[in-house]
């Protein structure tokens, strides 16, 4: 760093602490002036930084007071390999270690993600993982002041013990001519390494991942845990409902501790590689799941596995008598759940229809229970207690309605009564009988 561009630096570090020097401040007022200075944006020198944390500021005074106000003492240090690194200046390498000191736990990615949000260092920000995790431990940052974690490999007994599952994106396909993104939901036995499930949907969302889940269960049983994610399509109440009135312990991961599903994480390694990579943009979603169901069945299942030596079908069929089967109830756990007002007229409308309800109902907030692929067959509950399922309304019914004291009676059309018998005729009548001489 040559002479020109210390002095330019040292002349901004004045600039930032003018007001605090020669001045009789009280204490609070002193740390509202450091506090708003490290507040504002600032164009700092040699950096892509534009905040500057109040213990800077106070160091800057510091050394200036300390030096006899001299002016040099602003300069920035000479650089030294001893406890710093090349490719961090020193302003960006003392902010990092105060915010790794404030984090003692947190690692490198998360210290970097928080540095970028509270502008330490700028997005564009590029330094290996490596290079932080030498410098960080060279200032003794990186020794855990806890036990380690145990994270040793584990598998589970028996099929269906444990399943895993995640998501993954996939390929781009062809919807309505236009090209939208898809995403593979799966699950992984975790004793045979077999897919109980595995699909492609539009969607990365709860409704998605439910109506995978069902197919899963339908098809393989039921496990005795369920090991997901913790992004939002694995996190509701409903979700919890399902599994816990099957039975299925349900285990969400620890945020950014990915290592209890590495299992799946590697099957997904297994499908970019071996599946994906073969696959172009610009299939239906019908054809790439019916490639993805043929190469499961085909070649993963029948392959033997690295890890256990055996092929997933097989070890997954040589305990299968201990797999719990689904229940035949199970169906209705997945229905939809929807809020509603009965009107007055007894009616309450779902998906664009409209259906009637029991009387006893009206002016009632209920509870619809249904599935997409059935909706004809709509379940009413009231505090969690079922009014059967609802009727499709027909107008034409109720216009043979009568209502009188809550008694319901349904009227038969009369039949068609026969128009007056006169002779339109005869005798110059018009109007059927009567006096010729009252015709116009």
């Amino acid at each position: 760093m040559n002479e020109d561009t210390k002095k330019q630096i040292a002349a901004f570090r004045f600039g930032v602490i003018a007001d605090l020097v020669d001045r009789k401040l009280g204490r609070g007022e002193k740390r509202k002036i450091v506090q708003d200075k490290s507040e504002a944006v600032w164009d700092i020198p040699g950096t892509g930084r534009s905040r500057i944390s109040p213990s800077t500021v106070l160091h800057w005074l510091r050394r200036y007071e300390q030096s006899g106000r001299k002016i040099e003492s602003l300069y920035p240090d000479e650089r030294s390999d001893k406890n710093t690194s090349r490719a961090l200046d020193e302003e960006t390498a003392l902010s990092l270690i105060r915010l790794k000191q404030e984090y003692k736990g947190a690692s490198l990615p998360v210290v970097i993600q928080e540095a970028i949000r509270r502008r330490v260092v700028p997005e564009s920000f590029r330094v290996s993982r490596a290079t932080l995790y030498r410098f960080f431990n060279r200032q003794g940052l990186m020794e855990e002041d806890h036990p380690p974690v145990d994270r040793r490999r584990f598998e589970a007994e028996q099929p269906n013990d444990v399943w895993q599952s995640d998501a993954l994106h996939g390929p781009r396909v062809t919807v309505g001519g236009r090209l939208r993104k898809s995403y593979l939901f799966a699950f992984i036995d975790d004793m045979s390494r077999l897919i109980p499930q595995a699909e492609f949907y539009l969607q990365e969302n709860l409704d998605a991942y439910t109506e995978a889940l069902r197919k899963a269960l339908a098809k393989r049983g039921l496990p005795r845990k369920l090991y997901v994610d913790n992004g939002p399509a694995f996190r509701s109440h409903h979700l919890e409902a399902i599994t816990a009135a099957l039975g299925i312990a349900l285990v969400h991961s620890k945020p950014y501790q990915p290592e209890g599903r590495g299992k799946i994480e590697r099957f997904f390694r297994t499908v970019r590689m071996q599946f994906l990579s073969l696959i172009d943009d610009g299939l239906a979603l019908a054809e790439l799941n019916a490639r993805l169901t043929d190469w499961v069945e085909r070649d993963y299942h029948l392959r033997i596995h690295s890890s256990t030596k055996e092929t997933p079908l097989a070890r997954y069929l040589r305990h299968v008598e201990l797999v719990r089967e689904a229940p035949k109830e199970m169906e209705d756990l997945f229905r939809r759940r929807v809020f509603r007002q009965v009107y007055r007229d007894r009616t309450i409308s779902l998906g664009g229809r409209i259906y009637e309800a029991p009387v006893e109902l009206i002016g009632k907030r209920v509870t619809l229970l249904y599935h997409d692929h059935d909706p004809a067959r709509v379940e009413i509950t009231l505090a969690g207690a079922s009014s059967g399922f609802l009727v499709p309304l027909d107008l034409r019914v109720n216009c043979r309605v009568r209502r009188e004291h809550r008694l319901t009676e349904i009227v038969s059309d009369p039949p068609p009564s026969e128009p007056p018998r006169g002779d339109l005729c005869a005798e110059g009548r018009l109007f059927g009988q009567g006096d010729p001489d009252d015709q116009l």
